[in-house]
């Protein structure tokens, strides 16, 4: 079977189908490239062919994009000339686009072509868009479901397929940049007001077979091959185009800051594509696409934010043999901010929901935060009042805790008190069914220490939600040391039905993603306490890829949790704390009343209506900034390094079982530099010798804390790499 099907019909249509085998949508590879040459070249040279139409044999979609595994093994097929492989195999591509454009037009006249046409059912990213961006006209059906656009961007890479020069010559440089430079997606309607497809119709396929039956030539010259063609809004050396580029420049280093090495060869290919002709362009194009696949940063980002991310999303670490634990009723304990917001996104996923508090107001409160969600939706068209009828419909507020015995999974999101889960987990597992799954939401917690209260600790797991529930990507599953493979699946399907990413880790205190994050927002504290410039911190953070810095970072999850989990870690730990030093500045501004943003006060000094308008001042009077500043890097290592080397103690001790999972979680958890790939993906980068070397020079210099670990050290001495050594893919070592 191939990917690509040819079938000519008594009217003179060739109809090019693409189906790949075995997959629920199209995706290009190797073998699809020359299938659809090859069909192109054979309609193209048949004298019966009036014209061509490309399109999808899968119901509600054209393509998901490019097989991006095809780009590393581009790579690996050149040898010891990659970029060369990269950039032949790319304008590969281009040349088979241009072929299908200029579909066998004289080069002078630009007539006695074939009209090529493209239907599109519904989905098409990527190449599924750059591909009918290359025919003459595109039909789309009406199908509000579908998404339209390039989201290349949003894994690291950019359109290298002649999507970036086709629609900025197509659209002009400032109406293409929120779909190149953001990956926007959209649907058919507004794709066809933004004039990327030309028509959108209920029936594309007769709609495109009576355009190509009735094409003449002109309507097939592109603008961009037409005699006088003028870029709109104007090329970068004219008044209104020069004003575009100066200000895309600005937008695209304000919102990366520098460290996103894809948006600067977009705006760099576009730029220079602009002053020349089209082929010309499309060759610049695929040299600057070479430049970002060549640079680690795009090879990291695609494996955890597309193929890992992918894989773990598929169930790749789900227990083997368990059969489906899709959950069909819901208990949620608690109906405070981490309920209502676990409530919400279960119904949206078509779950019944059970949701209890103390009293019933509680939990009518917890019930009106779907509805209030669902208004907002309504009021910018993106919901309906009956999909928030039916939403709500699914959710019975009670504080009847015999509501729950048909549920088959509960979730408990009560006050972070071990007392209080505890006698919650007696009195529900008294009420529901023997098989029925408990899960504590907790985030700091030891799960293993919460199951003790219950009966039944092999059905006892902690599914870890971050805060706000319905916009965050990431649901940290945690194994206690009873937790069953059941339990497991179950926690795994359901955040599979709710469409978020799971990691699995084994028990320990703060789990995961809160072991790594609190490190770095204890580093900034104490470089606070230094003396360090309170601007350095929070910019260097950003200038190396961190979406907060770690004072922002505080005051939005609020102070005096911090000073919370302080207290409760060092009433656990004991002698054992490490964090002595920079307990006296958290509790000074817990007794200031400056809480965070919360209070409209904390690092940052906030308006009346609790916009941020710069960094407290009054913090020097009782921290000083001292005369001398501290190096860029040597701040942004240490921020980097907090995080970083408490991401290789979790694998050394076995609580990340899987380094997809660690790179993943950091991104998707709290936001750890995306550029990077995530904290193992940028040790790999930077090499585990240079990594151990400069814990050496940073342990020396601040303390223990940066004390290289066993397995780094070992790494460095064989000159290892984590995805050498660990990925599941990979040999062992």
């Amino acid at each position: 079977m191939t990917d690509f099907t040819l079938n000519k019909d008594a009217d003179g249509i060739a109809t090019i189908t693409w189906d790949v085998p075995g997959k629920s949508m199209n995706v290009m590879s190797f073998d699809g490239l020359r299938d659809l040459e090859k069909h192109i070249e054979d309609a193209l040279a048949d004298d019966a062919v009036k014209g061509i139409v490309i399109t999808s044999g899968k119901e509600g979609s054209f393509a998901g994009g490019m097989d991006l595994n095809l780009l590393a093994k581009m790579k690996e097929d050149a040898g010891d000339d990659p970029a060369k492989g990269l950039f032949e195999g790319t304008m590969q591509m281009h040349a088979l686009l241009r072929k299908i454009e200029r579909a066998g037009m004289d080069p002078k006249t630009n007539k006695g072509g074939k009209p090529v046409a493209c239907v599109i059912p519904g989905t098409a990213a990527g190449i599924g868009l750059e591909l009918p961006l290359a025919t003459h006209r595109t039909f789309a059906a009406d199908n509000p479901k579908a998404r339209i656009g390039l989201p290349e961007i949003l894994v690291g890479i950019f359109p290298g397929a002649g999507g970036t020069t086709r629609m900025v010559r197509k659209l002009g440089a400032m109406a293409a940049s929120p779909f190149l430079l953001e990956g926007k997606m959209v649907a058919p309607a507004a794709a066809q007001k933004a004039g990327i497809v030309d028509e959108v119709s209920e029936d594309p396929m007769a709609a495109a077979r009576d355009w190509v039956l009735n094409a003449k030539d002109a309507d097939l010259v592109k603008p961009w091959d037409a005699k006088g063609y003028k870029m709109p809004g104007g090329a970068p050396y004219h008044p209104a185009g020069f004003m575009t580029f100066v200000g895309a420049n600005a937008m695209v280093n304000g919102k990366t800051q520098g460290v996103y090495p894809a948006a600067k060869a977009l705006l760099s290919a576009v730029y220079e594509g602009a002053l020349v002709p089209f082929d010309t362009a499309l060759k610049i194009e695929a040299r600057w696409f070479t430049n970002v696949l060549m640079n680690p940063s795009s090879g990291n980002m695609i494996r955890s934010l597309f193929l890992n991310k992918e894989a773990l999303e598929k169930g790749a670490v789900r227990p083997e043999g368990v059969p489906d634990q899709r959950v069909r009723k819901l208990g949620v304990l608690g109906a405070g901010m981490m309920g209502a917001g676990i409530t919400l996104v279960s119904v949206q996923a078509g779950i019944e929901v059970v949701l209890i508090d103390q009293t019933q107001e509680a939990a009518d409160k917890g019930k009106a935060y779907s509805a209030s969600y669902f208004d907002k939706g309504i009021a910018r068209k993106k919901s309906t009042e009956e999909k928030k009828e039916a939403a709500l419909n699914l959710i019975t507020a009670t504080t009847d805790l015999d509501a729950l015995k048909g549920c088959d999974l509960i979730i408990e999101a009560v006050f972070e008190d071990p007392k209080v889960k505890a006698e919650m987990t007696q009195k529900v597992e008294a009420v529901i069914p023997e098989d029925c799954i408990f899960a504590s939401n907790t985030s700091t917690l030891p799960i293993t220490d919460l199951a003790k209260a219950s009966s039944r600790q092999e059905q006892f797991i902690g599914i870890h939600f971050f805060s706000p529930v319905e916009k965050m990507l990431l649901v940290e599953i945690i194994k206690g040391k009873e937790t069953g493979d059941r339990a497991v699946a179950k926690a795994l399907d359901y955040v599979r039905q709710i469409r978020k990413t799971p990691i699995v880790v084994n028990d320990a205190r703060f789990f995961y993603a809160n072991r790594c994050i609190i490190p770095y927002i204890n580093e900034g504290v104490r470089m606070v306490q230094e003396g360090v410039e309170p601007a350095l911190i929070e910019n260097a953070a950003k200038l190396v890829g961190m979406p907060l810095g770690p004072l922002q970072l505080m005051d939005e999850t609020s102070i005096d949790l911090g000073a919370k989990i302080a207290r409760a870690t060092k009433a656990a730990m004991g002698a054992d704390y490490p964090n002595d030093d920079i307990d006296p500045l958290v509790f000074w501004m817990e007794a200031e009343g400056r809480l965070g943003r919360k209070a409209n006060a904390g690092f940052y000094s906030y308006d009346a209506k609790g916009k941020r308008e710069g960094l407290w001042q009054g913090m020097g009077d009782e921290y000083p900034v001292a005369e001398e500043q501290p190096d860029l890097i040597e701040v942004q290592h240490r921020l980097l390094f907090s995080q970083t080397l408490e991401a290789v103690r979790a694998l050394e001790e076995g609580v990340l079982m899987d380094i997809r999972e660690g790179d993943v979680g950091a991104i998707l958890g709290w936001g750890f530099a995306p550029w990077s790939g995530g904290p193992l993906s940028w040790l790999d980068m930077i090499g585990a010798p240079y990594a151990a070397e400069r814990c050496d020079q940073l342990t020396e210099k601040f303390g223990e804390r940066f004390a290289c670990p066993e397995l780094l050290r070992e790494m460095a001495q064989k000159n290892q790499s984590f995805y050498g050594r660990f990925n599941p893919d990979a040999k062992a070592a």
